[in-house]
């Protein structure tokens, strides 16, 4: 895995001693660089149970896992934790939900169960007979959702996603109020909860140990973080924690699900003293290809700069 590395990624993969930002470029091997950082880390004797890797889909976590156990001497790749923000959250909140509030058996929502019980309370609360105009449950938990992950205000979100819905704000508070509390009467969680309380842990008495869990903090991806979970890795790194941090801010498409590409570029603000490495070797595409877009990109003045 180490012969086949260009000198921007054997830099990334070798870097230690601070906060590292990986600025990968479409189609430079982004992959392959974290995960030869992995081996690297583990290679170095780093504990694997040490090793935190957050990624955005369990596929990608088993892609990564994958490619590190091939070049693995040992087992040691299936020992570290891997996985989406949701499932160590997940995993974190059964140990030290308590901590929270929260009971360890506690069910997790998906998000089709969780629009159900969203709707089951809208009727409850009055707002669901046919006679009345009023949003759909989709709609309703897709406000509450965006205004959780994003971290904004109702009036906010209603006025920049949801304007059709302004005028049902003390109704949707009211919903939201009554969701909330049905949801701690029966013990379960949506997905936006065990990101607010894997957050609220990290700033609790608990962060402390939370943080001494690992040595190494890497997350995939990360223009797609939205600010909980950014507030999540600053909250799980402490001074000794080595955080990589890996994406593209030209590839920032889902701010709808309210990712911020903002914590890509606030990251050296949030971790003072970080090295930045940009992958720029495209391994997909023609030359006629990457000039057009590195003409598009130079036009922009809000990205990392890079030329593929």
């Amino acid at each position: 895995m180490f012969d086949t590395l260009n000198s921007q990624q054997q830099a990334a993969v070798e870097h230690s001693g601070s906060p590292l930002l990986v600025v990968a470029g479409a189609g430079t091997g982004k992959t392959k660089t974290l995960a030869a950082r992995v081996v690297r880390i583990l290679a170095d004797g780093a504990d694997p149970e040490r090793v935190l890797l957050l990624t955005f889909t369990r596929r990608a976590a088993a892609e990564m896992i994958g490619r590190v156990a091939a070049v693995s001497p040992d087992r040691s790749a299936t020992q570290v934790w891997g996985g989406t923000f949701h499932s160590i959250a997940n995993r974190l909140l059964r140990i030290h939900g308590r901590s929270a509030g929260l009971d360890s058996g506690f069910t997790v929502l998906d998000q089709s169960d969780s629009t159900d019980l969203m709707g089951m309370v809208r009727t409850e609360e009055g707002f669901g007979e046919r006679s009345r105009r009023f949003p759909r449950k989709e709609t309703v938990a897709g406000v509450y959702s965006r205004m959780v992950s994003s971290q904004a205000k109702l009036a906010d979100v209603l006025e920049t996603d949801y304007p059709w819905c302004a005028d049902h704000a003390d109704a949707l508070r009211t919903i939201f109020t009554a969701y909330t509390s049905r949801k701690r009467a029966n013990n379960v969680l949506d997905y936006d909860d065990m990101l607010l309380f894997w957050r609220g842990l990290t700033a609790s008495p608990v962060g402390e140990t939370l943080r001494a869990l690992f040595d190494h903090v890497l997350i995939d991806e990360y223009q797609d973080t939205n600010p909980v979970q950014a507030d999540i890795v600053r909250g799980m790194c402490g001074a000794g924690t080595e955080v990589c941090a890996v994406g593209d801010d030209a590839q920032a498409i889902y701010g709808f699900r309210s990712a911020t590409v903002a914590n890509m570029w606030d990251f050296p603000e949030h971790f003072p003293g970080a090295t930045r490495v940009t992958l720029e070797q495209n391994y997909r595409s023609t030359t006629p290809i990457l000039a057009v877009a590195n003409a598009v990109l130079s036009q922009s003045n809000d990205h990392f700069g890079k030329q593929l």
